[in-house]
């Protein structure tokens, strides 16, 4: 019987392969890292929607949130309702499912290109192997799910422009996917994404048969809006004021807030982590033009990342994860100049075309090789605590990062590629659970004060502000009260629990001091890193009080 082999397998079931890579590289340390602001924010969403019943008017501690549109954190809720709507591992699920589906999204329009199942999933790998791809998972959650619908109408679309016939049930299916793409953060991935493929594929391709075809591509348009826009719309008609409000100042931030130069994202390209060198040299139009095998094709994918950081440019308002849905165009781009490696490296002898790709991929194997000895410095006395984890990871990444550099003195960039996918993989499944170790001794969580504060019959409460990720690990609401506007504003329990942003100032205490018997019982602290670092953050710290009547 002829042996099984693992590539043609692969190549056999692309879209299985896909999913089956993603779900070992991210699930099994899925709740490892701390959850961020903005995921605090999502996942408190999720949590009152279940608790709460808020499924259409969200909310968040209480308040209203139209801020984001409900469709990812309905399928978070109903990830927490199977799973557990207190596990981080069951909330952040979703989110990994559309990482699959633009990895799967980005194989089948790199097939409809390039006509190549090979080519095709190396596109797809890089995908899944560029930094923010996966960083924006825990960054901005929603994101992943807006992109990631709409990567796949995108395949949809290019069906629909392709095909001369047989094309109506592709335009029902993007209109549905655009529309559930708008119902997850309004119009971010319309115009960071679609419109840049729409004048990229105009630009190379051209709109064949259009006059054919306006009703399917107005169909489109009316299923997008139908299927994205019914909850504003309700919105709108339930809670007029709140939701002008919100609109108002969401408007306002494109213009006013985190305004950077128009030159913010001209580095777009490190965006792909371990890609970064590779992904400079693939937008070398004059360099690649004749050395590509689809040369429109090419120009496609160049012209479509080159759009998108344009566009995404001309906004005012500017932040790294913004540049998330240019890494789709720019790993189709990326994996032009692959498939070249792969095909000519051999037989390349200038070494101004050999020098930078030697020096990437000598880089990433440098950091499996001097990974133990750095996360042995970084561990320093937790390392017995981590002692398993720390020996695996350390023999895993070394071990990949010698064959890296074994293949790549052979000059087999199959191999070559192929290894550098398993390592970005390996640090993930091996060294992430590292990330535990690293807690402050200053680190206190609040995860049991809620627990606690119902077993002794008091309710807390918060004082002007209290972050995201306090509330989120709190475990429900916290009522927000103002020690500033007197007594008879402050609750009527005989004992209660607060929550401040900063430890209360003699003025205050001497005020209250006649009614209340105040305890200062600790510091809540979410930080893991210490006071001098830069990534310290003053906003994962409250002094908690406890008030206690004078009778």
């Amino acid at each position: 019987m002829k042996p099984v082999n693992m590539i043609d397998l692969i190549k056999k079931y692309p879209v299985l392969s896909i999913c089956l890579f993603t779900a070992i590289m991210l699930i099994p340390n899925l709740d490892a890292i701390d959850v961020s602001i903005m995921e605090a924010r999502n996942f408190i969403t999720a949590r009152e929607m279940v608790n709460d019943g808020n499924w259409f008017l969200t909310t968040m501690n209480g308040e209203p949130r139209y801020q984001k549109p409900p469709l990812p954190t309905w399928l978070t809720a109903f990830s927490g309702i199977l799973f557990g709507i207190k596990s981080v591992f069951a909330l952040r699920l979703p989110s990994i499912m559309f990482v699959m589906l633009v990895a799967i999204g980005i194989f089948k329009i790199s097939q409809l290109l390039v006509k190549d199942t090979k080519q095709s999933l190396q596109n797809s790998f890089i995908a899944l192997t560029s930094f923010y791809i996966i960083g924006i998972t825990i960054e901005a959650p929603w994101d992943i799910f807006a992109h990631g619908f709409m990567c796949y109408a995108i395949y949809q679309l290019f069906l629909l422009f392709e095909k001369e016939r047989e094309y109506w049930k592709h335009a029902i299916i993007a209109g549905c996917f655009i529309g559930f793409s708008i119902l997850s953060k309004g119009p971010v991935s319309l115009y960071a994404l679609m419109l840049p493929f729409l004048l990229a594929y105009g630009f190379t391709y051209k709109f064949k048969h259009f006059k054919a075809k306006v009703l399917s591509y107005l169909s489109v348009i009316l299923l997008a809006v139908i299927v994205g826009g019914w909850w504003y719309l309700y919105i709108r008609l339930h809670d007029v004021d709140t939701f002008n409000a919100i609109a108002e100042n969401e408007t306002n931030n494109w213009s006013s807030y985190n305004v950077k130069p128009f030159y913010y994202y001209w580095s777009f390209f490190t965006q792909s982590g371990i890609w970064t060198i590779i992904a400079f040299i693939s937008l070398l139009y004059p360099y690649l033009k004749s050395r590509v095998n689809h040369l429109k094709a090419y120009q496609f994918s160049l012209v479509w990342t080159l759009l998108a950081v344009v566009l995404l440019s001309i906004i005012p308002e500017k932040k790294s994860r913004y540049l998330m849905p240019m890494l789709i165009p720019l790993a189709i781009n990326i994996g032009f100049y692959i498939d070249y490696l792969i095909r000519c490296f051999k037989t390349m002898t200038d070494k101004r075309e050999t020098f930078p790709v030697y020096f990437n991929f000598g880089l990433i194997a440098s950091i499996g090789i001097t990974f133990p000895v750095l996360a042995y410095l970084f561990l320093k006395d937790n390392i017995s605590n981590h002692l398993f984890t720390y020996i695996f990871a350390s023999i895993v990444l070394f071990t990949l990062s010698v064959l890296i550099i074994f293949y790549l003195k052979r000059k087999n960039m199959n191999i070559v590629f192929r290894l550098t996918v398993l390592f970005f993989a390996s640090i993930l499944l091996t060294a992430l659970p590292l990330a535990e170790s690293f807690r402050s001794t200053s680190y206190n969580s609040i995860s049991d004060l809620k627990t606690e504060a119902e077993r002794q019959g008091f309710k807390i409460y918060g004082n002007n502000y209290i972050s995201p990720e306090m509330i989120w690990y709190f475990g429900g609401k916290i009522p927000f009260i103002s020690l500033e506007e007197g007594i008879d504003k402050l609750p009527i329990e005989h004992k209660f629990g607060l929550l401040t942003a900063e430890p209360l100032d003699e003025r205050v205490l001497l005020n209250l001091g006649n009614n209340f018997m105040i305890h200062k019982i600790t510091t809540y602290n979410l930080n893991r890193v210490s006071e001098t670092s830069k990534k310290y953050k003053n906003r994962l710290l409250n002094v908690y009080y406890i008030f206690e009547r004078r009778m």
